[in-house]
């Protein structure tokens, strides 16, 4: 008989879009389909019990204990979250996803995309499954609110944020002191101390920038200029490791353009989207360039939920906002508020 070892599935995203909530989903199924309580384990490295955890050789040893003191029996499931708060951590996962005698599944989470990059992917090449989650979407907004789809709701929706713990307090003020806790708490823990950033308000007026020029076409030359401008002295390359930060850490997204003539992928401008619109309407509304950026960032973020790939098309010097690739399949989006007629 051969065996197969069950892949790992790692779940990355943003933090606080609810990525523990989705492991506690799972695990509630497998108990509700019969799969023993006791086979379950999960580690959560945000809770102070798990303080002690600090490298994979440390999380073998818990791993091991659990086993020695609950005595699972057949597979269990092994469910860490935030794992890139243990260093190390991919040999832990590399040796368990290649190790056919345990009946082992592992589902993991982490808040920076460079955690599947460099030497995991390599490590773990084949045998992940990656599952990118995102904000609620239009439809999850309309069920945990209780609204009908109109214009109406959805002009909402446009206007407000979709991080699922909005939807549980009381008020603007704390939404927006909620909003401004979480951005702080994503450029601090995320990017300042795990990059050792030197210039943690520049980090954070390049982040302001991305926002309020979201749906633009822009280059870390627009930028260095743009600071330039306000006698802020950077260099193309620190605002080019930034960017690359921020995107690391889901806050922002960045596309590329990609010219339909040549089937080429253009590099150097590129358009960014911010990762909810939250940040934009709670942190930032006096920079309010109307609601067509707004709907293009909803309908990009839209696109990636359903898997696609998307890219700005560029044909004869005319922009097509979207070029959205899923395997065989591509489609050409233009996006706008409002059609108008000329002539």
């Amino acid at each position: 008989m051969q065996i197969h070892k069950t892949d790992s599935k790692v779940l990355v995203i943003q933090r606080r879009v609810g990525k523990s909530y989705i492991l506690r989903q799972i695990a509630s199924q497998l108990i509700s389909i019969g799969i023993p309580a006791k086979n379950i384990f999960y580690i959560n490295k945000e809770f102070i019990e798990f303080d002690f955890l600090t490298t994979y050789t440390e999380l073998e040893e818990t791993v091991n204990a659990y086993k020695a003191s609950l005595k699972p029996k057949g597979k269990f499931y092994l469910f860490i979250d935030e794992i890139q708060m243990i260093k190390g951590w991919e040999h832990f996962v590399n040796s368990h996803s290649q190790d056919f005698s345990e009946p082992c599944e592992i589902f993991i989470t982490g808040s920076n995309s460079e955690m599947l990059s460099g030497e995991l992917a390599t490590l773990l090449a084949g045998r992940y499954v990656k599952f990118e989650i995102f904000p609620f979407s239009y439809v999850e907004y309309l069920g945990i609110t209780k609204k009908q789809k109109s214009r109406r709701s959805y002009a909402e929706y446009m206007e407000t944020g979709a991080l699922p713990e909005l939807f549980v307090l009381p008020n603007e003020e704390t939404r927006r002191n909620y909003i401004s806790a979480l951005k702080d708490t994503i450029l601090l823990r995320d990017i300042i101390w795990h990059y050792t950033i030197k210039d943690a308000k520049l980090l954070e007026d390049v982040f302001i920038y991305l926002v309020n020029n979201a749906s633009n076409l822009i280059s870390i030359t627009n930028i260095l200029n743009y600071f330039g401008s306000k006698k802020r002295k950077t260099s193309y390359d620190t605002l080019s490791n930034y960017i690359s930060y921020l995107e690391q850490s889901f806050l922002i997204h960045k596309v590329e353009r990609f010219n339909i003539k040549g089937k080429e992928v253009l590099s150097g401008i590129y358009k960014y989207y911010m990762s909810d619109l939250c940040f934009k309407n709670y942190l930032y509304p006096e920079f309010d360039h109307g609601v067509g950026y707004k709907l293009e960032n909803l309908l990009f973020l839209e696109l990636k939920r359903k898997g696609y790939m998307v890219y700005v098309g560029t044909f004869r010097g005319k922009e097509i906002d979207f070029i959205a690739r899923r395997g065989d399949e591509m489609i050409y989006i233009q996006c706008c508020y409002m059609l108008t007629e000329k002539g």
